[in-house]
């Protein structure tokens, strides 16, 4: 297959990252790439999908990212898991050696190892330069139901309608299940039996890098969990939290330790970002370095300098983002730099998965929370036009439209866009340029 013909499947089939900011997959696919990653690392505490979608659909996938590397011309392909994903590593052994294109790379369980600048570093020994993206290293990286979306739309002519959810917490049954697009939280939790208190706070994602949701947030491309917890649990806290009390803690309570930047996974990296440094320029109101400020841009928002590695219980990420979203909203963008010397005790400074979750009080949650490898019928969807970076689809479907499961109902538009398809049989209720609704007929 050449590549403008898979870069065509992917965007009519409405293909984006399966996680993260929803990056649309086939503008990462060219023949600058020498090395094609699947990442089945499952980043965040209590995320259980990619593993089991690996462990239930290993030939399909591993089918599908030896295609993509040989249609990218690439040299290898290599599939991250952590070591402790057993049943998940033996299943894929069996596999992979019937493609000598493609080996696996077992990482450590620790935090926040599904980061694809981390990944790429232990699968290839390549540093990301700050500011750059995985192709500048001839490298490719894609989660491992993206892969599989891509293989049922290549092979079986199947966009993109539903999405792989783990809803777990308190919940009487957690459970991974796929979820039709445009489900609402109320509907998906259902899924999983009744909740087990009083009042529980959606968390959309990981709980690391996750944000609040309600009974009535409607499920994306890029939900890849639902986490009920008590509203006055200390996660929810701090994805709660006052941002002006934050930066007055900040200016009040701050040490200097150093703690922050030293186990900053990308300052590790040779990356230019130091968290306590920002904290003290933000204490003392300090401008006369504002390299400070704007190295900012380069952090990951992977949240372990606040949610882990501060002695303080301060929020360094959060000031941070508020940076970043302040450069972002002026048109500054991070400048490409050459990277420091990996710092020689990186390894000694990684965090496991286990004591994050016991630091995060998530321990008592981390239960099985069985595949169900179909998805549940629903009434009524609200289909978002921007469930991925770039522009919005474009409506093609009017109100009163009787529509299919798996219909085209809004075009890519122009520049970095995907097309967007039903998820149920139904009739359009509505449209605008921001949503569809679509209701069982």
């Amino acid at each position: 297959m050449l590549i403008d013909e898979l870069k065509e499947i992917a965007r009519e089939h409405g293909i984006v990252g399966a996680g993260g900011a929803g990056f649309p997959s086939y503008a990462k696919m060219t023949e600058k790439a020498d090395t094609v990653i699947l990442n089945c690392v499952e980043c965040e505490p209590l995320l259980k999908l990619h593993k089991q979608l690996l462990a239930a659909h290993a030939e399909e996938i591993v089918q599908m990212l030896d295609e993509v590397r040989e249609t990218l011309g690439a040299k290898e392909a290599v599939v991250g898991i952590k070591s402790e994903h057993v049943n998940t590593i033996r299943v894929l052994n069996e596999v992979i050696r019937d493609y000598p294109g493609v080996r696996l790379c077992t990482v450590r369980p620790t935090y926040p190892m599904g980061d694809e600048v981390i990944l790429i570093y232990e699968a290839t020994g390549r540093v990301i330069k700050p500011g750059g993206l995985p192709i500048d290293e001839n490298v490719v990286v894609y989660n491992t139901e993206t892969m599989y979306n891509l293989y049922r739309a290549v092979h079986l002519q199947v966009p993109v309608t539903n999405k792989l959810v783990s809803i777990v917490g308190e919940i009487d049954h957690p459970l991974t299940v796929r979820v039709p697009l445009g489900t609402t939280v109320k509907e998906a939790i259902s899924l999983a039996g009744k909740i087990t208190v009083k009042n529980p706070a959606y968390i959309m994602g990981g709980p690391m890098m996750g944000h609040l949701g309600t009974e009535s947030t409607v499920i994306t491309k890029t939900t890849n969990a639902i986490i009920i917890l008590p509203d006055d649990h200390k996660v929810v806290m701090r994805i709660n939290k006052n941002l002006d009390i934050e930066r007055r803690r900040a200016a009040s309570s701050c040490c200097q330790c150093r703690t922050c930047t030293e186990m900053c996974p990308r300052h590790a990296l040779g990356h230019p970002i130091e968290p306590h440094r920002i904290m003290r320029a933000v204490a003392n109101h300090d401008t006369s370095d504002l390299s400070v400020y704007v190295n900012a841009a380069y952090c990951s928002s992977c949240g372990l300098c606040e949610n882990y590695a501060c002695p303080q219980s301060l929020s360094p990420r959060s000031v941070i983002a508020e940076f970043k979203n302040g450069l972002r909203a002026a048109g500054v963008r991070p400048e490409k730099l050459e990277p420091a010397e990996v710092i020689a005790d990186r390894e000694l400074k990684k965090v496991p998965v286990q004591r994050l979750k016991a630091k995060l009080g998530l321990s008592e949650y981390d239960v099985p929370a069985p595949f169900v490898d179909t998805t549940p019928t629903t009434k009524f969807v609200k289909i978002l036009m921007s469930q991925h970076i770039g522009a919005p689809a474009k409506p093609v479907v009017k109100a009163g439209d009787h529509v299919k499961k798996g219909q085209k109902i809004a075009d890519a538009a122009e520049g970095l866009s995907v097309a967007i398809h039903c998820s149920i049989d139904g009739v359009v209720e509505k449209v605008s340029e921001k949503e569809i609704t679509v209701r069982e007929s």
